[in-house]
Formats: structure tokens, sequence, C-alpha cells
């Protein structure tokens, strides 16, 4: 998780870096704040599990290389509760952080609706798994795409109101150990819907 973060840092620093010397280092930034749901649509290989809704705080730094071309980094924490084998099965909580770049473009020619897509990569890191006692369970991180969809509604030069769908493509293998020892390949792919409030420098 450091080294993605470290290299996600950098990364929004060499495009502040590649600003136009007469410009302010903030002058292509903006930046959002709100609530994110982020809704599994969960399945295990061999062991279907269930995993729980969540809606949390996110946040979301957005660099513009032009008016239409943009590379957003999407972060937000999440803790959900796992069953599996229909819920006969209780493996506690477990939480992830996973960030997530996207390369978008924008249309601007619909007044102060900004509509847009996306697509990129997200990282997935899972810590602070919480299973019943007896139980042990490990979730390694997860690789894999991203695609996304929204609406930027500008009420001036700098504050907005956002609206985006993202769907993100998450796999990890779980190790059960202890009263039960198995090990489970499960795919969580959650649609990321978010609702914020945002302003542009």
């Amino acid at each position: 998780m450091m080294k993605f973060g470290a290299a996600a840092v950098a990364a929004f620093a060499a495009m502040a870096l590649a600003t136009p010397a007469n410009a302010g280092i903030l002058d292509n930034f903006q930046i959002k704040v709100g609530v994110s749901g982020v809704l599994p649509d969960e399945s295990g290989d061999p062991i279907p599990v269930d995993i729980s809704d969540e809606w949390v705080p996110s946040a979301q730094i957005e660099y513009f290389f032009n008016d239409h071309v943009s590379a957003e980094l999407l972060c937000c924490v999440a803790t959900h509760d796992v069953t599996a084998n229909d819920g006969a099965i209780d493996l506690g909580e477990v939480s992830h952080f996973p960030p997530t770049v996207t390369l978008k473009y924008r249309w601007t020619d619909f007044g102060a609706f900004e509509p847009y897509v996306g697509a990129g990569v997200n990282f997935t890191t899972f810590y602070d798994s919480n299973p019943p006692d007896g139980l042990s369970v490990e979730y390694d991180d997860s690789f894999g795409p991203a695609l996304q969809a929204g609406v930027d509604y500008r009420v001036d030069d700098h504050w907005f109101v956002n609206f985006d769908v993202r769907r993100i493509w998450i796999n990890t293998d779980v190790t059960i150990s202890g009263a039960i020892n198995a090990t489970d390949e499960v795919d969580i792919d959650p649609w990321v819907v978010s609702t914020s409030i945002g302003y542009r420098f």
C-alpha cells in the first residue's frame, strides 16, 4: 500500500510540475469530497460468499491536462461484513483500501453540465481482518481494471456538484484457517456510487 501511495503522489506531483511556469501550481487541479457507496457484486469459487454494502466518506483529486482530458485518483476506506455458504459461516469483518486512478474524457458544450467517462486501474489492499474466535482469514492484494462515468454540475467557476459511478474489478485469494481450513477465490467487483461537492482551483 505504501509503495502504491508513494507512486500516486509522485505521479500527481509530476503533473503539477509540468504546468506552465506562469500558472499557479494548483491551477490544473480540482478536489472532491463526499460519500461513496461500495456495493460488491461478489462471487466465490468454490465457496459462495456474501459481502455487505457500505457507505463511506471518500475523496478525489483530479488533474486537467486540458479542458477535456484529465486524470483522477479516488481514495476511500471501507469495512465489510463477510459470510460464506449462504450465511452459514461467519468470516467477521475486513477493511480494505482501494485507490483507483482513471484517465477521463469530458464534454464541455452542455453549459453547467460536464458529463465524462473514464478508464483506469485499481489497487486494493486488505487489512484489519477481524474474524470470529478460532478463525484466521487472510486476503491477498488485488490489481484490476476500472471504468467510470459521471457528471459535474458547475455552480460557478470554482464550485460544483458531482455524481459518479465506477465499476471496479477486484479479485482476491482468501485463506481460512483454524476451526475451518479452506481457500477461496473471491471476485468482489463492486459498483462504487459517489456523490460529492468539489472545488476547481
